[in-house]
């Protein structure tokens, strides 16, 4: 009998354990209720964002709102998914465990009261056991039910991952036609002011003989510029440290941080998800905005005198060279692979994040004081698992 007491206890103190872990996590069935208010805001602001006046600003702020309606929906999706996983893990560990532990409440049940007070050892372990027995009885119970409780918990989970991912698609679908009513009011909008007019010969001349992302830049911060005095309201330096990065997503290297053919380079390089949103991160004038190199389309910003900040892996660039756009614009979307009548993977929600894999594109930032860059870090608030 002592020998079963001891088993009990194992089981009791595995289970109460699990519940711990359990209890630190969000509801996944919450955050999908959640989302699902965010997502269905969304959508009511992309039938506004048509009729609003300034159409760019109205879909930039419907975009982000689907953003983060998907992320928390993918996010309650992957805890329901390994919440499922880990009780599975659980019960299959402990599957003869449990029901031994069944046995013995169910002879405890059926045992007469001066049955269980005897023990072949003696007095002594009879009343051993009988505190024993004692004291861990009404968790025993206690805990037998929260195991039917969790039984139930993973068909529910089950339903809910069902329902979330019918969510998710027309969330996507929802934020899909939003990015393309973006891209139409960006290349069709007209009131931005210019600092300037670009002189589209010198930039193709540096196009064609830049070797690198930084001979482009350098040689693009000598091109002199004239136009109206559109002087930054707050200075670039007066906001070290505070700005929010361009696109949501966590930092892959940092700056001069070798990657895994021992390649460094003077930025950040970001992890993010398919087609997510670029916005401008402070006031800037457009120096360039178009394809370069190996990078994909690029936009370089000039948010203060002799200050560059470069951004590159975009699918698309938002914006006309000369152009002062504000904080929050958006300025370009990353790439994705298109969904055709025959794929549908952009509406796949993986099961278990493996280590952020979701977050499959990549942007590169660069900051250049001069003809020097320095480390975007300094100037953005952003932490290594972003």
């Amino acid at each position: 009998m002592m020998r079963r007491c001891r088993l009990v206890v194992m089981v009791v103190l595995a289970v109460m354990a699990a519940g711990a872990v359990r209890s630190q996590q969000d509801d996944p069935t919450q955050m999908a209720r959640r989302a699902s208010v965010q997502l269905t805001a969304a959508a009511e602001a992309l039938g506004a964002a048509q009729g609003a006046r300034d159409r760019v600003a109205a879909l930039t702020r419907t975009v982000q709102a689907y953003e983060e309606g998907l992320g928390a929906l993918r996010a309650g999706m992957r805890i329901a998914a390994t919440r499922e996983s880990t009780l599975e893990l659980i019960f299959e560990a402990k599957r003869e465990d449990v029901s031994r532990l069944v046995g013995v409440l169910s002879t405890m049940e059926r045992s007469s009261g001066p049955m269980l007070l005897l023990h072949p050892s003696g007095p002594v372990d009879t009343a051993r056991a009988g505190m024993i027995v004692s004291s861990i009885t009404p968790a025993l119970h206690a805990e037998v039910a929260a195991l039917r409780r969790t039984v139930e918990e993973v068909s529910l989970l089950r339903v809910l991952q069902q329902t979330a991912a019918e969510t998710l698609v027309e969330g996507l679908r929802g934020a899909q036609e939003a990015r393309r009513l973006l891209s139409f009011a960006v290349a069709e909008r007209v009131d931005l002011p210019r600092r300037y007019d670009a002189d589209p010969d010198a930039l193709r001349r540096l196009v064609e003989s830049a070797g690198t992302l930084e001979s482009f830049a350098a040689g693009l911060g000598q091109i002199p510029i004239a136009g109206a005095d559109l002087s930054p309201v707050v200075r670039f330096t007066a906001r070290k440290g505070t700005l929010e990065l361009p696109v949501a997503g966590r930092v892959l290297r940092g700056f001069q941080e070798a990657d895994a053919a021992g390649v460094r380079r003077p930025g950040l390089i970001l992890a993010t998800l398919p087609y997510s949103l670029v916005t401008a991160p402070m006031p800037a004038t457009i120096r360039y905005a178009g394809p370069l190199l190996d990078y994909g389309m690029v936009i370089i910003l000039e948010p203060d005198d002799d200050i560059l900040m470069v951004v590159a892996g975009l699918d698309q660039a938002y914006g006309v060279v000369g152009q002062v756009i504000a904080q929050g614009d958006a300025i370009g979307l990353m790439a994705g692979q298109r969904a055709g009548k025959d794929n549908r993977s952009e509406f796949v929600a993986p099961r278990v994040d493996l280590g952020g894999a979701e977050r499959s594109e990549t942007l590169y930032i660069e900051i250049r004081s001069g003809q020097t860059p320095v480390d975007p870090a300094d100037w953005f608030a952003v932490t290594k698992d972003g």
